[in-house]
Parts: structure tokens; C-alpha cells; sequence
């Protein structure tokens, strides 16, 4: 009996580069188009049987996930955290697409987080924005912002961002500073919880993606 079909749902960029040679060492091989990010194309045939891979936005990763249009997919920690999917099972920690997401403001303005009682934040992270700043006591008012984070304190939308960070030029070079970490981030493996429980092929894939992680970064994440 064929192996019934499965979808994973892949973000573009840096998770995706790391993703690939994890991928080839689980035994999958992907399409050479999906590595192109002038390829218009959307979805992409692989070397397994009944494994096909759908490249999308980051955040989007979660949603066909969740809603089950994939049935596995590839999406930061901070992305699960910040809309809280009960659909989604996330069993395996990658260890790639290493950042943190970090509360930044101007370089060349203090900021004591004892002081306000209420805040305004640009960020595209909202729900762990309010929280992380409930959590000191502050009433986070968040302006959503999809790009262009750094802009918003020069330009007087909000003096403060909730951004991810890497090294930390990006910020420099717009002339802000990091002010505290808000989640260390890395991407995790995500199934749909129904797909996970209804497909053998699911646990499958799982199970051989997990076998090909190196141990360090490979904790299982209970969602």
C-alpha cells in the first residue's frame, strides 16, 4: 500500500537554508527549485513517496499547519508561542534559525522598565509582546508591523520594538540597542495534532527528521 500523502510546510529564507541539509541527511531530497528564491513556484516535490513541501511565509508555516492544509511543517519557536495553536504538536527542537527575540529602543536613550506604567511597542509579535511586558507590570500598547521594525522609534511611531535579533547589526546601524531578551528562539518540528494521531506517515517522517538532528539540538518540545 502507497504511503498516503503529506504535506510540509516550509518557511523562505535562513530556516529554510538551514533545513535542506537536514532534510538530505533524513534521506529526503528536495527539489533544487525550492532553494530559489527567484522560482515562483509554491510547491515542490521531494524524493519520498507521497512528500511534498509548500514554501511560505514564517508565520504562515503555522497557520496551514494548524488548519491542517500541511501536515508538518518547519517554524520558529516564536512563531508557535505567539498564536498558541492547540492544534499544533511540536515534538522535536531542530537546533537551526538560532535568534532571539528582543525589545530594542534608541541608543542614545535610557529606559529603566521601572519606571512606566505604560508603554507603546512596534512589533509583529503582539500577544508575546503584552505579555512579556505584563509580566514587569506594564501596559504594552502594540502597533503591528509586518517589516521596517527599526524605522518605527526614528520616525516617532513607537519609541520602542519587539523584534527578532541575530548579531545585533541591524539595530546598530539604525541606532538602537537591545534592551532585554524576551525568548531565545530556534525552529522547532510542527504537526498537525489530528494528521500526527490519523497518518502513519506523519510519525514516520517525524521519527526519521528526529533520527537526523545532531544530539545537541535535538530535546523533544512537549506543545
Amino acid at each position: 500500500m502507497a504511503p498516503r500523502s503529506v504535506t510540509l510546510a516550509l518557511p523562505k529564507g535562513r530556516i529554510l537554508e538551514e533545513a535542506l541539509p537536514l532534510l538530505a541527511r533524513a534521506g529526503i531530497r528536495t527539489d533544487p527549485a525550492l532553494a530559489d528564491e527567484s522560482s515562483r513556484a509554491l510547491r515542490f516535490a521531494t524524493s519520498r513517496p507521497g512528500l511534498d513541501i509548500i514554501r511560505v511565509r514564517s508565520f504562515d508555516a503555522a497557520t496551514f499547519v494548524a488548519f491542517g492544509a500541511a501536515a508538518l511543517g518547519i517554524v520558529g519557536n516564536d512563531v508557535v508561542a505567539e498564536f498558541g495553536y492547540s492544534e499544533l504538536y511540536a515534538p522535536l527542537d531542530l537546533g537551526i534559525g538560532r535568534c532571539r527575540l528582543s525589545l530594542a529602543g534608541p541608543a542614545d536613550t535610557a529606559f529603566d522598565l521601572r519606571t512606566p506604567s505604560h508603554v507603546r511597542v512596534a512589533t509583529k509579535y503582539p500577544a508575546l509582546t503584552k505579555a512579556w511586558f505584563a509580566q514587569q507590570g506594564i501596559q504594552a500598547e502594540c502597533i503591528k508591523l509586518n517589516g521596517a521594525m527599526e524605522l518605527a522609534p526614528a520616525m516617532g511611531l513607537a519609541p520602542l520594538i519587539v523584534d527578532l535579533v541575530s548579531t545585533g547589526r541591524t539595530l546598530a546601524e539604525n541606532g538602537l540597542a537591545e534592551r532585554a531578551v524576551i525568548l531565545e528562539v530556534t525552529s522547532r518540528l510542527v504537526a498537525n495534532r489530528v494528521a500526527m494521531k490519523t497518518n502513519p506517515e506523519v510519525a514516520a517522517l517525524v521519527a526519521a527528521i528526529a533520527a537526523a538532528v545532531p544530539a545537541a539540538g535535538s530535546a523533544a518540545q512537549a506543545a
